[in-house]
């Protein structure tokens, strides 16, 4: 994969879902939808 460029669609991809199976980006299609990665934990954020 290359970098990913502002304004432009972000690629599909799914991540185990904390409930059992998997979550997918396409699951949000046509809404916004914000990602966050973080490290660890939320303390120091």
């Amino acid at each position: 994969m290359t970098g990913l460029r502002f304004g432009q669609p972000a690629p599909e991809f799914s991540l185990p879902a904390g409930t059992g199976g998997e979550v997918r980006l396409a699951d949000f299609r046509g809404r916004d939808v914000v990602l966050i990665f973080y490290c660890f934990d939320w303390g120091s954020i």
